[in-house]
């Protein structure tokens, strides 16, 4: 890490924090990239959610699941060799779905939580139950060429301030395709900010990366007081998620939901 120079505004805001424990829900593309990169950063326990198995069509992007572990649980396949690599570290691995049920304990059990999903439903859950809770948690998506991470901040913006409900016209994985090595570069954004806090209150940063062009831009977005979620006297209600495919809202444009 670099140390800013002498005389440098940076040196007061708020340096990098390595949360304590993190739970990543989704132990795919984004979550094995994550989980790696968050144990190297030096966080101290890891819970991995998911209900899925290790499936051949996925290995191109999900490095911790090899051709042997097909079939296997994928909490199951990651959480064994992050074991190997990092003895110290604590992972617990569960077999589950993240449901409206759930998702508050979750939450509430750790200092920080990462979306690492590819269900469009189940990220507004996630960023629902981050404002009802308190709880920061890591958004992140791709899709195709196009790959998005917001860090959520308590009285912060909530993805409800970016896209305001769930699209319904987002193609599945399987249509519209990803790229593998995106989902590296994604993941690996996504637990750089889980060490670090928004240096604005009240405003998100919404990191959008291109793929295709090689570019990387920042948005602004700031909180809604008229957000269903986390508006001016509104509270979080969870729902259970209705389970699309694939994880970056295609239909709002960030810069336009942006404020």
């Amino acid at each position: 890490m670099l140390a800013p120079a002498p005389g440098d505004r940076r040196r007061d805001r708020t340096g990098p924090v390595t949360p304590a424990s993190v739970a990543i829900v989704g132990v795919g593309g984004l979550g094995c990239p994550a989980s790696l990169a968050l144990a190297r950063l030096g966080v101290k326990a890891l819970t991995l959610i998911d209900p899925d198995v290790v499936d051949v069509s996925n290995l191109h992007r999900q490095p911790w699941h090899h051709p042997a572990d097909v079939g296997r649980p994928k909490v199951a396949s990651a959480a064994e060799k992050l074991r190997r690599q990092f003895p110290s570290l604590h992972v617990e691995g569960r077999c589950e779905r993240l449901t409206a049920a759930s998702a508050e304990a979750v939450f509430r059990a750790h200092d920080l939580v990462l979306d690492a999903t590819d269900g469009v439903s189940t990220k507004f859950l996630l960023s629902d139950a981050s404002v009802l809770t308190g709880t920061p948690a890591v958004y992140g998506g791709v899709l195709r060429f196009e790959g998005l991470a917001m860090r959520l901040e308590r009285h912060g913006p909530c993805l409800r301030c970016l896209f305001e409900s769930p699209p319904a016209d987002v193609p599945t994985c399987a249509e519209a395709g990803v790229l593998g090595a995106m989902a590296g570069v994604v993941g690996g954004l996504q637990a750089t900010l889980a060490c670090a806090p928004s240096p604005e209150a009240g405003v998100g940063l919404l990191h959008v990366i291109d793929g295709r062009e090689l570019t990387f831009r920042v948005v602004k977005v700031r909180r809604r007081p008229d957000c269903a979620a986390c508006g001016d006297g509104a509270r979080a209600v969870l729902v259970d998620p209705e389970e699309g495919s694939c994880s970056v809202p295609a239909s709002t444009s960030p810069a336009r939901s942006a404020r």
